[in-house]
């Protein structure tokens, strides 16, 4: 029997999944670690897409990644360090993440090299609709019609934005749903840890896959050599990223998936501010009316989190 996405009664997840009960505040963290893990994801998306450029995108992508295991190891080491070592519970899910996370970067940076940043962005808004179906598919988790409804209006901006049938949408969109997809199976495997599996682990696994991939793939591409303002913008691109890496993890094992998901549309008003300061591209009318209506849904979720937190 399947599990229905509206319920008026609140489901306990299984205790494989999360052995800790929802405590006051989670939601609250959840949702500021998701608008912190998106302002860093979409800062290095801009430093990305502007090196390559110049810069051959897989090795961007494999000196990036080298800065960030720097940088995840330097961070790992005042926590207590690594612990390499996963249970064998955790295996399963660790592989169905890494999938989603090489699967989704290169889909990713490849469509970004060719969109504006702030179209990518937008194709990425559908995700929090995918996790939270997903969310309640696998996890039980209760999701209000006004939550639906308001991730559905989110929706309809998406689509003003892009404009099915018109330039806006072509074939780079339909690669960056399919990295959206991919997202949304490395977020729903993320929530399956368990607290004895800590989040600098998870996301250095990830940052691993990612950079030996990237290595791979740039032997096809050849090598330049970069400058130094090339290497500084990339150290700069992989600070933002291990920041969005982090909160990432984090985000989605704290509070409720429906709840916490919602505020990834913070990351268009980032890729459209981004955009055009640094390449230029301003957003017309449209792109501002469904630019309104992801926002405006986000904010509502925001407000009705707090009226059905101040319920319980």
């Amino acid at each position: 029997m399947s599990t229905p996405l509206i319920s008026p009664l609140r489901r306990t997840r299984p205790a494989s999944i999360r052995p800790e009960p929802l405590q006051p505040g989670d939601n609250l963290r959840g949702a500021g670690l998701m608008t912190l893990s998106m302002m860093g994801f979409t800062c290095n998306d801009t430093i990305i897409k502007f090196v390559a450029q110049d810069l051959p995108l897989y090795q961007s992508i494999t000196i990036r990644g080298l800065f960030v295991l720097v940088a995840l190891v330097l961070l790992a080491q005042r926590t207590g360090g690594l612990r390499l070592r996963i249970p064998v519970p955790a295996r399963r899910p660790m592989a169905l993440r890494l999938v989603g996370e090489i699967g989704s970067t290169l889909l990713f940076l490849n469509a970004l090299t060719r969109m504006e940043i702030a179209d990518l962005t937008a194709v990425m808004q559908s995700l929090p609709l995918v996790v939270m179906l997903g969310a309640a598919l696998f996890f039980g988790e209760t999701l209000g019609w006004r939550r639906i409804l308001a991730v559905l209006v989110g929706m309809l901006g998406v689509l003003i934005i892009l404009r099915p049938g018109s330039g806006a949408f072509g074939i780079w969109s339909l690669v960056a749903l399919g990295a959206m997809l991919l997202v949304a199976l490395r977020d729903l495997s993320t929530r399956q840890f368990g607290r004895d599996v800590s989040s600098n682990t998870i996301a250095f696994y990830g940052a691993v896959l990612v950079t030996l991939t990237g290595l791979v793939l740039s032997l096809g591409q050849g090598w330049v050599m970069p400058n130094l303002t090339q290497l500084a913008l990339l150290a700069l691109g992989s600070a933002f990223l291990t920041v969005g890496y982090l909160c990432a993890v984090a985000a989605m094992r704290v509070g409720e998936i429906a709840a916490v998901s919602p505020f990834r549309y913070t990351s268009l008003l980032a890729a459209i501010v981004l955009g055009l300061l640094v390449f230029g591209d301003w957003p017309d009318l449209w792109t501002w009316i469904g630019s309104a209506l992801v926002v405006g849904a986000g904010i509502y979720t925001i407000w009705r989190e707090a009226q059905m937190g101040r319920r319980r």
